[in-house]
Order: structure tokens, then sequence, then C-alpha cells
């Protein structure tokens, strides 16, 4: 693995406890991450693939996984390209916004193209991860990415690359859009009379509960909603000023203008 960041240290860890995906490394440069990293680390790539080629079968190359940030990623390259000349093999890539094709082009093109999109709650164990055969890849070369990637968190998902944008932009942000209510939550219950400490509690404990309900619940979110939502009640006034604030067609732009975001920041 190339990167051993927040999201890098959460792979690895979590492929480390499963016990099942065999020897690693990890390549970090910055000292007090790699310090933090509880698995086999070096501070280059050109380490990492080195200690990789000595201990991999040539006829069957070992898989690598970039998580590194997007703009390292022409820098890298110029650092991994040779290690590609005599061989081809799966680059499982992290990379946020970035096409296959572009990390393949970069690569060369003996690199066999597996994106994904894990999501915050990795730190957690609890990722919703998206996969998709890129550029160069054939079926079966995701095999090793489903299998990292569920020791990540139960949710695996395979898509075709088109809608990866789509995905960043309902799961990869979609945490921050918990965290922004939980906020506006909060800050409501402050106004109402709790102090901080207090409202935090009971915000925090009351999105716990509801999230763990709509995980395990078989019916839909609108029907959940429904059920808590007695006519003429509480719940039904805060849903009607939500409702004439326009805040779930909101809520739907939002989205759409992360979507378009993840399309213009891929062509940079």
């Amino acid at each position: 693995m190339i990167g051993g960041g927040n999201m890098g240290r959460s792979i690895a860890h979590a492929a480390l406890d499963s016990g099942d995906l065999g020897r690693f490394i990890v390549a970090e440069r910055d000292g007090p991450s790699r310090e933090r990293l509880e698995c086999d680390s070096c501070e280059s790539a050109t380490k990492a693939m080195e200690w990789l080629i000595e201990r991999e079968n040539p006829r069957e190359p070992s898989p690598i996984v970039l998580a590194v940030k997007p703009q390292m990623l022409t820098e890298l390259a110029m650092e991994l390209r040779a290690f590609f000349e005599d061989r081809s093999r799966v680059v499982v890539s992290v990379l946020a916004g970035t096409p296959g094709a572009k990390v393949r082009g970069l690569l060369g093109t003996n690199a066999r193209v597996v994106r994904t999109m894990p999501n915050l709650p990795a730190a957690i164990r609890l990722s919703c991860t998206a996969i998709c055969v890129s550029a160069g890849a054939h079926a079966g070369d995701e095999d090793f990415a489903m299998e990292l990637f569920r020791a990540v968190g139960p949710t695996v998902l395979r898509i075709p690359e088109e809608l990866m944008d789509a995905f960043t932009a309902v799961a990869g942000s979609g945490p921050a859009y918990l965290f922004y209510l939980a906020e506006a939550m909060t800050k409501a219950a402050v106004k109402l009379g709790f102090d901080a400490k207090t409202a935090d509690a009971a915000v925090r404990a009351t999105l716990f509960g509801a999230s763990a309900m709509l995980k395990d619940d078989p019916r839909t979110a609108e029907a959940l909603r429904a059920a808590v939502t007695s006519k003429g009640g509480t719940t039904a006034a805060a849903t009607a000023r939500l409702d004439s604030s326009g805040v779930p067609a909101s809520i739907v732009k939002a989205i759409e203008a992360a979507c378009e975001r993840g399309r213009e920041l891929a062509t940079m």
C-alpha cells in the first residue's frame, strides 16, 4: 500500500486484523503517520515496491493499493512507473475523484486499475465502499479489492465507473450530511434551554438510535418517518416546516452539486 494517512491506516489495520490477506507493507513518507501504523512500513514507494518484488511470484504479481491524496498522483507515478515496465499488476485506487484511465495513463498500460471509494466510517470498520473495474482491468481483478474492503466495512457495492461520482456525492460525502444535521439539532437544543453538554448527548444518542433502526428495520426511510409522525403532533409540525422551507429539495440539490463537483475535479 502506498499511503498510510487516515484512510490508508484504517484499511491497513483492517487488513491486518482480518488475518486473511497475507503479508503487506505500507509506504508513508510522513514520520508521525508512519509511527501510528501497526504493520510493516517504510518511507518510500520505491522501497515498498522493492520489498514486494523480492517476495512475489513474478508470474502472479501482487496487487498494490494507492491510498494517497489525488494531487500526489503525478509525482508518485513518476516513482512507480518503472515497476510496471516488465509486469502487469492490479492497482487498487482509493483516490477520490480520479478516473481509472488517469491512473493507468500515468503508471503505464501494465496497470490494471480497480477503482474504489470507501467512506469515513472505515475508521470504525463500518465503511460503505463502492468498487468498479476500471481502465485495463478485467473480470476477476476486483476480487482482491472486494476481500480487502469487506474487512473495512460490511457494505461493499459493485457499481459501474460512471456512477462513482454519484456514489461519492451520496456515500463519500454522506457522513458530513449527518454531522451537519447534528450541528443544527444541537444548536436548536441549546436555544431551547439545554446546556451544551446535555444537548450534545441527546443529539448523539438520538441519531445513533435512529441510524441503528434504519440499518436493521426492513421498512423504508419514508415508512419509518411516517411511523413517528402522528397527525397534528410535534413531529408533524417540524416536518411541515421543513417541507415548506424546501429542505428536501435542497438536500437533493446539494447532493447533485457534490456529484457535479466530483465530475469537475475528475477533469483537472
